[in-house]
């Protein structure tokens, strides 16, 4: 095929010759305010000087070229269905001109440290040396042509590594078949955004401006950009790892919490009202003015104690002067980390779902991309997590029975039930066979409870609905094969907690009554009262919600709001670590 482009240039340029004609006009458009995304960035005198057809390309080259570089290679199919699906025209190139996104994909390249990206890692062809190498043959077709074919190769290929990383993630757990993170990734044809990019398809998605899928990374993207400016400014101060201070004390280590809280891109919120005037615990007139813990400073500690999750006692010690003293080149990282994690999500959200932070201990509900309101939870502890993962929820079940694991029967309950098995109902517990509706009431003293294993175990041992029931008066399944679900819990103490980290893995909610009258409120049947007298009767009761709602566990160490304020919170289950090896590494 090259070959024949090359003849057919030459008998071009031959037959101009002959006519007497010394240039060929670009066919671009004259005016410059209507320039799309296709048009030309050379003025038009260069254009001038090029004659000849475009050149095209065919599958052999591509492959090639892609299976020669490393970091262009696992991005070939989309490649290739690129060029396909335009008939191997290049895509860069508009009579022999680079067309404006050249320009654009150069410029975000350049800027992917906003993203918390490495700009190197796009850098892969020199694209400014191979166009000032074009400018170079302009006069010599076949060289041009062959130059040409190259260039739009290489931008292909750093579109779609930059593209890739920007939309699917650097380090997506769905490539590597990670199961530590099981949300339904995003879909993206890079060939098909591509296209969008450069003006020759519409979508939906902002493919052409590069803007982010989610505002919640472009939240985070606002919190990097103060927080890395405040690092080149010097960061903030360390304080005394020894401090306890309390409202109304003075100290030497006020003037570095001011700074730290009030003068820096890390404080709480300098502008937040002071408290008025001789309340409790306002210092002495004597004391240093430097050195005073004063109101308008515990109140911006407050603020800090609530961004990081903590209680707003305006004490410093211990959790809360750890979280101040975390160095901000670890907040920067932490940031970047969850940037990341928001690629891993689908592009889009339902307009309705239920969203739980794990590492926050918060269940978000959302109506019409609203969050409508919000409860507290508990979530799994560090041997037995709660999943990563996404579903859609299908029933309320009100006054459940809870099934309890045979690892409990064999730890904990088999020496009680060989001494005497109607121990069970002391705690409220039977054991069934069957399920559901069919299931039949078994005598305890005809299990040997000695002998039986998980295998061996035919039966069911459950407790039974009411107060001391572990999952509470309710509990809301969507179906998956981690077993997990939300549920009430008869130990309302422990929402008190900062960390509620204490379950088994399942997630258990403050206000259940409120979720479940919340989810049935198109079933009129079924209101916070009914609901209320179907639980009081103990049997349990089955409702279908009449649409499936989408429910996604995930896990954010950081989240920023619409003004980028950062909110920060332990890396509970050490994945951050984990990330951090791969992405920044």
């Amino acid at each position: 095929m090259n070959f024949l482009l090359r003849i057919t240039s030459l008998l071009w340029l031959l037959l101009m010759a002959a006519l007497g004609s010394t240039t060929l006009a670009s066919c671009g458009s004259s005016d410059s305010q209507n320039q799309t995304a296709g048009q030309t960035v050379a003025d038009s005198s260069a254009a001038t000087t090029v004659a000849g057809p475009q050149p095209l390309l065919d599958s052999t080259e591509v492959i090639k070229a892609f299976q020669a570089e490393p970091k262009f290679k696992a991005q070939l199919l989309p490649a290739r269905r690129f060029y396909r699906e335009r008939g191997f025209k290049l895509g860069w190139f508009k009579d022999h001109q680079p067309v404006a996104r050249v320009k654009t994909l150069e410029d975000i390249i350049a800027k992917a440290g906003n993203e918390g990206l490495n700009p190197k890692d796009y850098q892969v062809k020199d694209i400014s040396k191979m166009l000032a190498e074009l400018e170079k043959v302009r006069g010599d077709s076949v060289r041009r042509n062959a130059l040409e074919r190259q260039v739009d190769i290489a931008l292909t290929g750093t579109y779609m590594k930059w593209a890739n990383d920007y939309y699917r993630g650097v380090a997506n757990p769905h490539d590597k078949k990670d199961t530590s993170w099981l949300v339904k990734p995003n879909k993206i044809k890079l060939n098909k955004a591509l296209l969008t990019f450069l003006g020759e398809r519409k979508s939906r998605y902002n493919y052409y401006e590069f803007a982010p899928l989610h505002p919640e990374y472009d939240q985070l993207k606002k919190a990097l950009a103060t927080y890395r400016a405040q690092e080149r400014a010097g960061g903030w101060p360390t304080l005394p790892a020894t401090l306890n201070l309390k409202p109304g004390a003075t100290s030497p280590a006020v003037a570095a919490l001011r700074k730290r809280l009030l003068d820096s891109a890390g404080g709480a919120a300098a502008s937040a009202p002071a408290p008025a005037p001789n309340q409790p615990g306002t210092p002495a007139a004597a004391a240093p003015a430097a050195q005073v813990y004063d109101p308008e400073l515990v109140q911006a500690v407050k603020l800090f104690q609530q961004d990081a999750g903590l209680k707003p006692t305006g004490i410093v010690s211990g959790e809360t002067l750890k979280q101040l003293n975390v160095p901000i080149g670890t907040r920067i990282d932490q940031l970047i980390l969850n940037m990341e994690r928001w690629r891993w999500l689908p592009k889009k959200f339902e307009p309705n779902y239920l969203l739980v932070n794990i590492p926050e201990f918060t269940l978000h509900v959302i109506e019409a991309n609203k969050e409508a309101f919000n409860m507290r939870v508990i979530v799994g502890k560090v041997l037995h997590e709660t999943p990563v993962f996404s579903d859609k929820m299908e029933y309320v079940v009100l006054a459940p029975y809870w099934n309890v694991p045979f690892s409990i029967i064999d730890n904990e309950l088999r020496e009680k039930l060989v001494a005497n098995p109607n121990y069970l109902d002391r705690l409220d517990m039977e054991v069934v066979k069957g399920y559901g509706r069919k299931a039949t009431v078994v005598d305890p003293a005809s299990v040997d409870w000695a002998n039986v294993t998980q295998e061996t175990f035919k039966y069911t041992l459950r407790r039974r609905p009411g107060p001391k029931n572990d999952l509470g008066d309710v509990k809301f399944i969507f179906p998956n094969s981690n077993d997990i679900y939300l549920h009430d819990t008869p130990h309302d103490e422990l929402f008190s907690q900062s960390n509620r980290s204490f379950s088994h893995g399942c997630v258990r909610l403050s206000e259940p009554i409120k979720l479940a009258t919340y989810l049935l409120r198109d079933r009129p049947e079924w209101n916070q009262a009914t609901i209320l007298d179907s639980i009081a009767t103990r049997h349990e009761k089955y409702i279908t919600l009449k649409e499936k709602l989408p429910v996604y566990l995930v896990y954010f160490t950081a989240w920023a709001d619409a003004a980028g304020h950062p909110h920060f919170r332990d890396d509970i289950y050490g994945l951050d670590k984990k990330l951090a090896r791969e992405y920044f590494d």
